[in-house]
């Protein structure tokens, strides 16, 4: 890590160096494009997720809303990050997108309680978000990296199962007992995804390096309307421009869903310092200041609590595109501007979320076996930076044991009270708490 930014303290003494500064149009389109491309997949796949676990017609009108809602908001809170408004935005090149931190609490509390009761935590969620952002600093000190990573590897572990079942053909019960539930053409299709991302990622520069991901879904979309698998009537019917739905689905207060969607909105806010943190130092060999983390922290929550307004699931920094920042040493924030607003046009159009709603479920299967196995993988990352003594490995071993056992096992607390339950249950809530609470009460070891 230490060779790494040494690199890209090298490359932030270039011209680009500067956040204000602008690259010619010619080269700022291209670098904007990039960073919409390396975080597109996983932006959409989140509001495929919950809503097939709320109920909704797979390639349906209401999941392509939500697919739609995914871009546009993720442009919008783009340029909240960017462009920023008074005390709101770091100024810094931070892309924006749909937050796979919250899927496992959302998918659950859309699967029993729908989605007005899951939209409306991610508004108060929000909320709360925004407010954190004058006490961030001061709130550190609980979220140390055993903490942090922990959180990210059970929410990467808890994501693995739902990948597995898509790539094999279903979601649903109903589904996984059809007869062609992991047959050999689904599988064709999730593997063709999965080779070539890998193909492109370690075998390729630039552009195709950084969309290897969206390259690998592509190649499987054509594998699988090959096979037969891929029905475009939808795409046929949607319209080309449409607007937006404020409360699609009501307002509907559930205590338990709230304090879910808080605890991880707590984690994604400690997220968030990191990357504006790693952007700064990426791209121009500096810390973030305090108002940059604290700019970063309050767009982020006013994104999360305007989408879920109009149907959209929380936002959060992307850390791939600080990746894509320190590869090309250009900080200007106005080239992530470029992105955030190619995002927003393809929010407006519904025939691009019908293409994407269109997209059969092995060939997302595919594709999200490489993602939530790359978020357990940044969870280890960061559990690197701990010593794993006795006291740590107890931690570890407990919250996750704790965290995931009762995810698996949901019965084990069907007498606890609904709001209880909802938390128990979840993997991420039960998780973060038992490190936090073992983290603070376990003697250090010498």
């Amino acid at each position: 890590m230490a060779d790494t930014m040494t690199a890209q303290e090298t490359q932030a003494t270039g011209q680009y160096s500067d956040p204000n500064v602008t690259p010619p149009l010619g080269q700022a389109i291209p670098l904007g494009l990039q960073h919409v491309l390396a975080m597109f997949a996983s932006n959409v796949t989140p509001s495929i997720i919950v809503a097939g676990a709320a109920g909704l017609a797979f390639g349906g009108a209401e999941q392509v809303y939500l697919i739609q809602m995914a871009m546009l908001f993720a442009g919008i809170a783009t340029l909240f990050q960017t462009v920023g408004i008074g005390p709101i935005g770091a100024r810094l090149p931070i892309m924006q997108g749909t937050s796979f931190a919250f899927v496992g609490v959302l998918a659950g509390v859309a699967a029993t309680q729908g989605l007005s009761v899951a939209l409306t935590a991610c508004i108060i969620g929000g909320v709360i978000h925004f407010a954190l952002g004058s006490v961030i600093g001061k709130l550190r000190w609980l979220f140390p990296p055993l903490v942090t990573g922990l959180v990210i590897l059970a929410i990467g572990l808890y994501l693995i199962p739902v990948a597995i079942k898509y790539a094999a053909g279903g979601a649903a019960q109903f589904q996984m007992e059809a007869e062609s539930f992991g047959s050999l053409k689904h599988w064709t299709v999730a593997l063709t995804v999965i080779i070539v991302a890998l193909v492109l990622k370690f075998f390729t520069k630039g552009t195709l390096s950084s969309a290897a991901i969206l390259m690998g879904l592509i190649a499987g979309y054509v594998v699988a309307y090959l096979s037969g698998m891929v029905n475009l009537d939808p795409v046929k019917n949607a319209s080309w421009v449409t607007g937006i739905k404020p409360l699609p689905y009501g307002f509907e207060f559930s205590l338990g869903a709230v304090i879910a969607v808080t605890l991880v909105s707590i984690v994604s806010a400690i997220e968030t310092v990191g990357d504006a943190s790693a952007t700064a130092k990426a791209g121009a060999g500096r810390d973030a200041t305090d108002e940059e983390i604290q700019g970063a922290t309050y767009a982020d929550g006013l994104g999360t609590a305007i989408a879920g307004v109009f149907g959209g699931l929380p936002n959060t920094s992307f850390s791939q595109n600080v990746g894509i920042v320190g590869m090309t040493g250009v900080m200007s924030r106005h080239v992530v501007t470029i992105g955030g607003i190619i995002l927003i046009l393809c929010g407006l159009m519904p025939k691009v979320g019908a293409m994407i709603a269109s997209m059969p479920l092995p060939v997302l299967g595919g594709g999200v076996i490489v993602m939530f196995g790359m978020v357990a993988s940044a969870g280890l990352n960061v559990l690197s930076e701990v010593e794993l003594n006795r006291r740590n490995m107890v931690i570890i071993a407990v919250s996750l044991a704790v965290g995931l056992g009762l995810n698996l096992v949901p019965t084990a607390v069907q007498y606890l009270p609904g709001v209880v339950k909802t938390l128990m249950t979840s993997a991420v809530a039960p998780t973060a708490l038992c490190a936090i609470v073992l983290n603070l009460i376990l003697p250090q070891e010498d």
